[in-house]
């Protein structure tokens, strides 16, 4: 992370600030870390705060690292196909699904969020990794007709119970009928939007995409000042959060080397389409053999962690290491230490005992349930 000391920041332009860099700064940003070649707010001050921000109001996050692949052209359904294992043949104009890209060997590239603007328009809004660079590849070689881009589009979160709220003062009661996992097209006082029923909170929530970059600064000014009187603060996207509702992070949870059906992400891979996607033929064996190992959540025995853990930590059983712990957080909401852990097929059954061990010490652990709250998602689809 790196901290805010000058004016500058002293920060190369190799790495790129977001629309809204200047306003996080004037609204309280200490830190920043970076995802997708982006500078992103890690830090508003204490992140327990930030999470109870989150949970009991509403929180607005620069998540402009979410960077945009846009795939047009006249073949772009079938080329979006290509790129990804779940069945696209039923997404509507309008809707939004979650995606894996997988490689040849069924191995997770990316896992974004998947926007259709119109019958050959297409978003890919990414976690961090280089899919433009992917699919430019691709599509060199796939014979189809497409274009792919990185536009100029900028998302923000704006993420809590009151967000709908606030989002109604700022756009009016047509935003009321938003549905979960789709998206409208809006227009603020000249301001070029795209909103979804989205967010990475495991929160009711809403992400703004801004089409012009040149009015960042106005856009986050703008709801601050309607959404401050209703609860609205800046914040930053919530580790307690997202462990709690057993959201995965790229690079943390997963990577290349995991398959989708190690995080029992099965829902998402459909074998049975026409279409040769990438990965496909891979994924049917790895379906067919098996896994030999499965994320699971666990709860931790110890004080509770300060902070996130910064690398993966050993999972044993009398000594012999099992798996590894890739998210680690206390819950102030539940009380407990939790985590998500890749683990031996073995072990994964609830109720098995393991030991974590930290940089602390070692601390004994339990194979729970996951996601750790709101397992249903009700908050997420607004049924709470």
């Amino acid at each position: 992370m790196i901290n805010y000391q000058s004016d500058d920041f002293g920060f190369g332009t190799q790495i790129r600030k977001s629309p809204y860099f200047d306003a996080t700064v004037r609204w309280g940003a200490q830190g920043f870390s970076v995802y997708n070649h982006m500078y992103i707010p890690r830090d508003f001050g204490d992140p327990e705060q930030n999470f109870w921000n989150l949970v009991n109001d509403a929180i607005l996050c620069d998540v402009a690292v979410e960077r945009q692949v846009e795939i047009t052209g006249p073949d772009a359904a079938e080329f979006m196909q290509l790129l990804t294992p779940r069945d696209l043949s039923k997404c509507a104009v309008g809707q939004c699904k979650y995606i894996l890209i997988t490689d040849a060997e069924g191995g997770i590239l990316n896992d974004p969020v998947l926007l259709r603007l119109a019958e050959n328009h297409f978003w890919i809004s990414l976690a961090d990794s280089d899919i433009l660079l992917w699919a430019t590849g691709v599509a060199i070689n796939s014979g189809l007709d497409v274009t792919i881009s990185e536009p100029d589009v900028s998302p923000l979160q704006l993420q809590g119970p009151k967000s709908g709220e606030i989002m109604k003062a700022v756009f009016g009661d047509e935003i009321e009928d938003l549905r979960y996992f789709w998206l409208r097209e809006f227009n603020l006082n000249g301001m070029p939007l795209i909103i979804s029923r989205t967010g990475w909170s495991s929160e009711l929530g809403y992400e703004i995409y801004l089409r012009d970059g040149s009015y960042g600064d106005e856009l986050w000014e703008h709801l601050m000042t309607v959404g401050e009187p209703l609860g609205l603060k800046p914040g930053h996207t919530s580790s307690i959060r997202r462990i709690e509702g057993g959201m995965l992070s790229y690079h943390a949870d997963m990577d290349i080397n995991t398959n989708p059906y190690e995080l029992g992400l099965d829902r998402l891979i459909n074998l049975d389409i026409e279409a040769n996607f990438i990965g496909k033929e891979a994924l049917s064996k790895i379906q067919k053999d098996g896994v030999n190992r499965q994320q699971v959540g666990i709860e931790i025995d110890c004080p509770p962690l300060q902070g996130p853990n910064t690398r993966p930590w050993s999972v044993t059983i009398d000594s012999i290491k099992v798996g590894h712990v890739t998210s680690a957080v206390y819950s102030p909401r539940l009380k407990k230490n939790i985590a998500l852990v890749m683990i031996d097929i073995k072990y994964q059954a609830e109720g098995t005992k393991v030991t974590v061990v930290m940089p602390t010490g070692e601390a004994r652990a339990i194979v729970v349930a996951k996601p750790f709250y709101d397992p249903n998602k009700s908050l997420a689809e607004g049924k709470a």
